[in-house]
């Protein structure tokens, strides 16, 4: 087991990466009052939740089961939740623990934020990308029809238990999902480790533990190094958002659920590559080096097909990151670098919308 920290002060957490995470003391430290409300979903809870409720001795465990599926993402559902908080009595020491992956992950987080004003919570991711990606830093929220993740609030949980062995059980298209994410850190952050998931690509598809705790454990350091420094994603932290904006318009138009959000991020982050090589930031070979380790992943290289131009800008419009009117889009300088801008060829985006929906 390893353990890294995201350093905020008196807010900083853990994340434990490792096997056999389920267990009192990886729990207890964290827990404030004697009242724990797990929330998980229809397909982990049958795998993991007596297993969980077996470390948490002495407490008063309650749980709610919820729908699985990004289309479940709603505030319509996230009632349940404190429905359950409200009918067991739970108070301002009450701790939520998320069981599962990203959707039940950002919505017990912001629960967490929003019942009397904001109680603690604790993260067990149990996808790939929730794990690397949704269960650090604090991004909690519902989707809206009108746009992805429209409904949140920043909201820090107390640890993040990291277990590979989840990943046993793990569907073969979420994993390839998850490891969107993983390939992102690289391109964004760091070159050598972009190599290694090259080298490694067979290994990670194939669930070799150790080269997942390897990789989980890269992306989080990455991750927490970013949150220490941008917590509320005002500078460095948008970078993270690579292939996000084209992805959400994919998530947003073949509706949640359809496309998983890992997916659509590999399609997303080929397409804000195409722009970047337009822009001639990167090169052709870089440009095909993404292509290429997105399809060792099993992962798609193109946007949905019957998707239009016009329908990724209109959805790209409603964008978190649109300042002003003005799109902003996270683009590479060179494979390893990022950057956000605003100031690209509208005719550059254009061409490349065109060559995906054509």
């Amino acid at each position: 087991m390893q353990t890294l920290n995201v350093e905020l002060g008196d807010r900083s957490y853990p994340i434990f990466v490792g096997s056999d995470l389920f267990r009192t003391e990886y729990l207890h430290p964290y827990i404030k009052g004697n009242q724990v409300l797990i929330v998980s979903n229809e397909t982990v809870a049958p795998l993991y939740l007596q297993q969980l409720k077996a470390a948490l001795p002495s407490l008063q465990v309650d749980e709610v089961i919820l729908p699985d599926g990004e289309q479940f993402k709603t505030l319509e559902e996230l009632s349940a939740v404190y429905d359950h908080l409200l009918q067991c009595r739970h108070n301002r020491t009450t701790t939520l623990i998320a069981l599962g992956g990203g959707v039940v992950g950002d919505m017990t987080g912001f629960a967490a934020a929003c019942y009397q004003r904001g109680v603690n919570f604790i993260q067990i991711p149990t996808t790939l990308l929730s794990q690397v990606d949704s269960s650090v830093g604090g991004k909690t929220g519902v989707n809206h029809p009108l746009g992805k993740n429209m409904i949140g609030a920043f909201h820090q949980p107390q640890s993040v238990l990291a277990s590979v062995d989840v990943l046993s059980t793990l569907p073969d298209r979420e994993l390839s999902a998850g490891l969107a994410e993983v390939i992102k850190y690289g391109l964004v952050y760091d070159a050598v480790f972009l190599d290694w998931l090259e080298t490694n690509m067979a290994g990670l598809i194939g669930r070799d533990s150790a080269l997942l705790s390897r990789a989980i454990y890269r992306s989080c350091e990455l991750k927490a190094e970013v949150v220490a420094q941008d917590e509320k994603e005002s500078g460095v932290r948008a970078l993270l958002n690579l292939g996000h904006t084209f992805g959400h318009a994919i998530e947003s138009c073949q509706g949640y659920g359809n496309w998983l959000h890992g997916e659509a991020v590999a399609a997303g982050t080929v397409m804000a590559a195409d722009l970047s090589r337009r822009l001639g930031w990167i090169s052709s070979d870089d440009y095909e080096r993404v292509v290429n380790i997105f399809k060792l992943a099993n992962l798609p290289v193109a946007a949905p097909a019957g998707m239009t131009a016009d329908e990724f800008m209109s959805l790209m419009a409603v964008d978190k990151k649109v300042i002003d009117g003005q799109l902003r889009l996270i683009l590479l300088r060179s494979l390893g670098e990022a950057v956000v801008t605003d100031q690209f060829d509208p005719q550059a985006l254009q061409q490349t919308l065109n060559h995906f929906t054509s």
